[in-house]
């Protein structure tokens, strides 16, 4: 028999990376990665293992991928409710980040988020935010998989004073972090009505001499397109076309204010499209059209966006809403299926950071991501389909157990890398700070 490090036996386990659901099958670790994918009567016939495991009542699948996050502004949830976009930016949001965002406040706000999203069964993050090296020190800490965004904006912040001291500082920690197994880096400029595009233009050039792709809010409002429209007569694609950034290396966050015209440069170029469905809803700033995006041929993954304005992390919400939504957008009720959906939050995910060699799905070769679900409760009874009960009915609380590169973060519900008490002393301490 053949020696492994680990056998995770489940009653069902969803790869993603096509549409099977596989019954009483194993997952054979070894080290970080995934070796084998079997049926568990060969498995207990060809592996032994120093730990094995039985999940019998639990779908295994691979970690979520929240393809767009603000992980370091996690102590801003409920400061700023029920406004628009613009309004909630300018008039609280920004306001609080001057006043309070520091080294420290970021790395203690992103510990809180990484047990957030480890409890909600994600196993990785893709972030924009400020003071970045904290954000990767947290994200290492937690044990989760992280890509870190170079944040560009072109006025001062708490983090730097203009662009070129965003991308001195940015860059100083992609050079820290840059060989780390589990923390990559994006070009994250905000978005176009805060970074001009002489700015975008060398950003372009930054990612391509680093071999990042960039990351960004694209047509997220009617007021920025808009605003685009009488500044430059162009929207913010066609612009961003114009200077050869639209194409598989972008990240295409939001896109909720999407014409035709839109869609043929879309179409042509092919990025990388973020949904981010509760977000959009709760700010009011319109649907993005992710079954024309279906149709044109492009990847399409799910984001939460910061809870500072979702106001969670919680990808199987975000799953139902984004069905859900797509439903109701093309009164086809087939127009996002539940495992489509699944897979926007898993391989789609990991195909937009392009990292799918890595993570993503379960198969022999990638890393061990994964999370086991537990599917006999009460709310996911009767089970007909396991895809269809995560997507429309779980809730993160059935999130068991939860593997990053083979290593156990959350076992029965418990935290592992990281001390619930401390967090929730921590944020309650920052808090009191900020109501103040």
């Amino acid at each position: 028999m053949k020696q492994a490090d680990q056998i995770i036996h489940a009653r069902w386990i969803i790869p993603c990376d096509d549409h099977r659901v596989l019954e009483n099958q194993a997952l054979v670790i070894e080290k970080e990665k995934i070796i084998d994918l079997l049926p568990s009567a060969e498995a207990e016939k060809k592996y032994t293992a120093s730990l094995v495991e039985r999940f019998a009542t639990h779908a295994l699948l691979p970690g979520f991928i929240n393809t767009h996050t603000h992980i370091g502004m996690n102590y801003f949830r409920g400061l700023a409710d029920d406004l628009a976009l613009m309004d909630w930016l300018n008039h609280h949001i920004w306001p609080a980040e001057r006043a309070w965002v520091t080294q420290d406040f970021v790395h203690d706000a992103s510990l809180l988020a990484t047990a957030e999203m480890i409890r909600s069964g994600t196993t990785c993050f893709n972030e924009m935010y400020f003071f970045l090296e904290a954000t990767a020190q947290a994200a290492d800490q937690a044990g989760i998989r992280g890509q870190i965004g170079i944040t560009v904006i072109d006025f001062p912040t708490a983090w730097a004073q203009d662009h070129d001291e965003y991308l001195e500082k940015g860059l100083a920690a992609y050079e820290k972090f840059k060989n780390h197994d589990r923390i990559g880096f994006t070009l994250a400029p905000h978005a176009i009505y805060t970074v001009a595009e002489n700015t975008l233009v060398k950003i372009r050039e930054v990612a391509q001499k680093h071999h990042l792709k960039i990351n960004m809010h694209i047509q997220e409002t009617w007021a920025e397109v808009k605003q685009s429209l009488e500044q430059t007569q162009k929207r913010p694609i066609k612009r961003l076309d114009d200077i050869g950034m639209i194409n598989p290396d972008l990240i295409a966050v939001h896109m909720t204010q999407i014409n035709e015209e839109d869609l043929e440069i879309l179409q042509k170029g092919k990025p990388q499209i973020v949904h981010c469905p509760e977000s959009n809803m709760k700010l009011a700033s319109g649907t993005c059209p992710v079954i024309k995006f279906k149709e044109l041929g492009l990847n399409i993954a799910l984001g939460t966006d910061g809870v500072a304005s979702n106001n969670n992390l919680n990808m199987i919400e975000e799953m139902r809403s984004a069905a859900f939504l797509a439903k109701l957008d093309t009164l086809n009720p087939q127009a996002l299926k539940a495992i489509e959906t699944l897979q926007m939050a898993t391989v789609n995910g990991a195909k937009a950071l392009g990292i799918d060699h890595i993570t993503g799905s379960l198969n022999p070769g990638k890393a061990a991501d994964c999370i086991a679900i537990k599917l006999d409760e009460i709310e996911t009874q009767p089970l007909y389909h396991p895809v269809s009960q995560i997507v429309y009915a779980a809730s993160r609380q059935q999130v068991t157990d939860v593997w990053v590169a083979g290593k156990r973060l959350l076992k029965n519900r418990e935290l592992l890398t990281l001390n619930e008490k401390e967090l929730v002393a921590k944020a309650q301490e920052w808090q009191q700070k900020i109501a103040r």
